[in-house]
């Protein structure tokens, strides 16, 4: 699949829960949607378009805790990250775990680092910080507000 044919795709679909679809590289695109989608969103990526799910990544910004989910078209070596802004405070999102269990530990360790409440997540116990530190502190977090 080429890059056009994964945005005609996406936009024939999802069209008004996208933010934006931009071109990062030549074999890498990064699509914004709405963070209530992500849930039939990955669905439609992996069960439709044939992209298989890779790993989540978050960090703390300025704009709010933003979730990257990372995808691959593995016959064309393309990698779609489909980009979610969540609050400052209170960060709240639909786990992924009930369609991939691979998103099992990530989420807990993005839980744990920052503080994101997955939504119907299985297990959201400690995975790293066990005595590491205080209950609702969140290491990666920064300093700003919504």
């Amino acid at each position: 699949m080429t890059k056009e044919e994964i945005k005609k795709q996406i936009t024939s679909w999802y069209e008004s829960d996208l933010y934006s679809i931009k071109d990062l590289k030549e074999k890498r695109m990064q699509i914004q949607i709405q963070p209530d989608t992500i849930v039939p969103f990955a669905d439609f990526l992996v069960n439709k378009m044939g992209l298989r799910f890779i790993i989540a990544s978050a960090m703390h910004l300025k704009e709010g805790i933003v979730i990257l989910y990372h995808f691959s078209d593995d016959s064309s070596g393309i990698i779609l990250n489909v980009r979610v802004v969540l609050a400052h405070t209170n960060p709240k999102i639909e786990s992924l775990t009930k369609l991939f269990t691979a998103a099992n530990w990530i989420e807990r360790e993005m839980h744990e680092i920052l503080g994101i409440d997955f939504l119907h997540h299985p297990n959201l116990e400690k995975l790293i910080s066990e005595g590491n530190w205080a209950e609702g502190v969140y290491p990666y977090r920064k300093d700003y507000k919504d």
